[in-house]
Order: structure tokens, then C-alpha cells, then sequence
């Protein structure tokens, strides 16, 4: 292996602009001595010449190109990130994989569960790591909630509650987006529940069943195009769902809730204790321990709010601070850190195309309930 990482980013939407501050970032939290500190996106591609350029002139983001097979097939390339519309997903990856190259993608990984399980197989069979981007479980408040289940802090878990609400799709003269659009692989379990499914999966454990239902509170609205246009992707979406464990819960995911902003919550329910958290306040994790005392006026029981902030494994807090807030990009951060270092080490990354896969599965389940 050389001894920089080289990347090349497919798609410079929002999730590529975030991917691509995510690698320049590692520097600043790290050590520049640390191998993920290294790399560096070296090819940008989009669809059209013109955002190509600006991207690559723009962002120091090496050379600027419309052709992904110019990337993928590059002896100067290590590593293919796509950060493109779920549809596409496949086709590249797949490419990419045999290619021999590693893979970051963003979630959801495919549109189909065989799909998914096609990409796991190959990418162990090739010996390549392959990373989906389930960013929100590198938030320090969801890894300490992993490690509390981990060693029997809750118990069996019981049951859990999870809501991912967004108010994007609330106004309908709003030209539709990709992510909204069945064209493209969009729906809102897609987009936002792949994340809640795939949280519980990290906390809690595998999924044993899933039934949900689907809702399309407006059915025409603006389309992609500014015309009148169907929706024809869910806008919500509610499931109850059991665990491996036997845990029972239920999964919200929703673009028409009005007034949030991005409002993802749990509540984790155990014999022992229970946990919430809330995206919009990422510093905290609230942790209940059944065997605190009681007594008088509550005693020491009750949900205590521990500060996770910016803890993270040294040297990840040692910039900005262990003590300073940290955010949505942080999680994407450390998600990117993580899959460097694998690539590097040669470790298994996590979460993996197998994981990507497991949730895949699970999304394809729920639709197919839903009619």
C-alpha cells in the first residue's frame, strides 16, 4: 500500500461535500501522523462537467471528471466514495469492489436486499473493506449507549422507541427532491429509517420481524421538475418491530412532522435501567439505573443526563476539546476515521456491507408488510 490514501468521490452533493470535510478534517482531531491524517481526495465526479470542475478548482479536490469508471479503474486510486442517489448504488460499488478498490457508501447501501447481500458477498470474497455510512452511531452519546448494553447495564432489553422526524416534505409547493421520489430509491423509510433500524441493530441487536405502514399525507405536490406531480414515496412511515432479544418497538420515520428540524430520539427500556437521547441535544446520554437508592423526596433515582461531549478515545479529544460540544459533523468524522483505519490496518471495517445488508433486509420487510 502507498503511503497516502487516495479517494476518489463520486457525487458532490451535500453528503459529498460533508464526506469531503469529513477526510480533510482527520488532521485537526487526530495526529498528522495518524495513516488516516494521510488521505486525500485526489478525483471528484459528477454527473456534469461544469459541477466537476467546480468541485475539483473549488475544494482542492484533485482532478474534476464525469466518467466514474475513470476513477474506479485508476491504478492512483485506493479508495471509490459514493455519494450518490440510492439507485446508483449498486452498479458502482459493485464495479468498484471487483476492481479491487475499498468502498465508503452512503446508506442506504442498495434499494434491494438482494442487491445488499450481493455487495457483502463480493466485498469479502475480494478482501476489500467495504463501509456503509451509518454516521450516527459514532456520536459519543450512542457509543457509550452501546457500551452500557454491552456489559448488562440495562439488563434485557424489554422494549424501545425510536422517531426520526424531519418537516421537509411539509411544504408541498416545494419542488420535490431525489430522496422523495420512488425513481431514485427514495422514501423516507430509506432515507431516514435505514438510520433508526440500523441504531436499534448497533444498541440492541439484530432484528427477528418488522411490520409497518406506509402514509402519504399529500398526495400531489411539486415535482423535481416545478410541475404538478404524485407522490409516489412514502412520507412516513410507522413499524413495531421485534428483536433477536425479543425486545418489541416501534420505528417512526417522517418528513411531514411539523416544527422539527432533525429530531432523531430514542428511548431504550431494560429490566435494569434505560437509556434516551435526543439528536438535537448530542452532547447528553440519559441513563436510568434501577439500582440507585430510593428514599425520601426520589433518594438517587432518576434519569441522570451524562456529559459524553467531546470524550472521545484519545487522541480523538484532543481538538477541539474534550470538554467542547460536538455536532452532526463530528459524526461524520469519526465515521470516516473509522473506515481509514480499517482500511489501513486491514481490520474489518464497521459498520460493514454485512451490517448494511442485515438493515437492508429489514427496510425491504417493512415495505413489503406495508402493501
Amino acid at each position: 500500500m502507498r503511503d497516502r490514501l487516495n479517494i476518489g468521490l463520486i457525487g458532490f452533493g451535500m453528503m459529498g461535500r460533508t464526506h469531503a470535510c469529513a477526510v480533510e478534517s482527520q488532521k485537526w482531531y487526530y495526529t498528522p501522523s495518524d495513516p488516516a491524517s494521510k488521505a486525500r481526495i485526489t478525483a471528484v465526479c459528477t454527473r456534469h462537467a461544469d459541477t466537476a470542475q467546480a468541485a475539483a478548482e473549488g475544494y482542492g479536490l484533485g482532478y474534476p471528471s464525469t466518467d466514474e469508471d475513470e476513477l474506479i479503474y485508476s491504478p492512483d486510486i485506493d479508495i471509490i466514495d459514493i455519494s450518490t442517489p440510492n439507485i446508483y448504488h449498486f452498479e458502482t460499488a459493485k464495479k468498484a469492489i471487483l476492481a479491487k478498490k475499498h468502498v465508503l457508501c452512503e446508506k442506504p447501501l442498495t434499494v434491494t436486499a438482494d442487491e445488499a447481500d450481493e455487495l457483502a458477498r463480493l466485498a469479502s470474497e475480494n478482501g476489500v473493506t467495504a463501509q456503509i455510512v451509518f454516521n450516527y452511531r459514532f456520536l459519543a452519546p450512542n457509543r457509550l449507549a452501546k457500551r452500557l448494553t454491552d456489559e448488562g447495564r440495562l439488563g434485557r432489553i424489554l422494549s424501545f422507541d425510536i422517531r426520526y422526524l424531519h418537516s421537509s416534505a411539509c411544504d408541498t409547493g416545494k419542488p420535490a427532491g431525489w430522496k422523495q421520489t420512488a425513481e431514485y430509491g427514495g422514501g423516507v423509510f430509506n432515507d431516514l429509517g435505514s438510520h433508526a433500524v440500523d441504531l436499534i441493530y448497533y444498541i440492541c441487536g439484530g432484528f427477528k420481524d418488522i411490520k409497518g405502514r406506509a402514509q402519504i399525507a399529500y398526495p400531489v405536490r411539486t415535482g423535481p421538475d416545478g410541475s404538478e406531480w404524485k407522490t409516489d414515496a412514502d412520507e412516513a412511515f410507522y413499524a413495531l418491530a421485534e428483536l433477536e432479544c425479543g425486545a418489541v418497538g416501534t420505528i417512526t420515520a417522517s418528513k411531514i412532522a411539523v416544527g422539527t428540524n432533525d429530531d432523531l430520539r430514542y428511548e431504550i427500556y431494560g429490566e435494569k435501567g434505560a437509556l434516551k437521547f435526543d439528536l438535537m441535544e448530542p452532547n447528553w446520554l440519559w441513563l436510568y439505573d434501577a439500582g440507585d437508592k430510593g428514599g425520601e423526596f426520589g433518594g438517587e433515582r432518576g434519569f441522570k443526563k451524562v456529559e459524553c461531549v467531546g470524550r472521545y478515545p484519545s487522541p480523538g479529544d484532543r481538538f477541539p476539546g474534550a470538554k467542547a460540544p460536538t455536532g452532526w459533523l463530528r459524526s461524520h468524522i469519526e465515521s470516516y476515521h473509522s473506515f481509514l483505519t480499517a482500511v489501513s490496518s486491514g481490520q474489518k471495517p464497521c459498520p460493514s456491507f454485512d451490517d448494511a445488508a442485515h438493515v437492508q433486509r429489514v427496510l425491504e420487510r417493512a415495505y413489503r408488510s406495508a402493501g
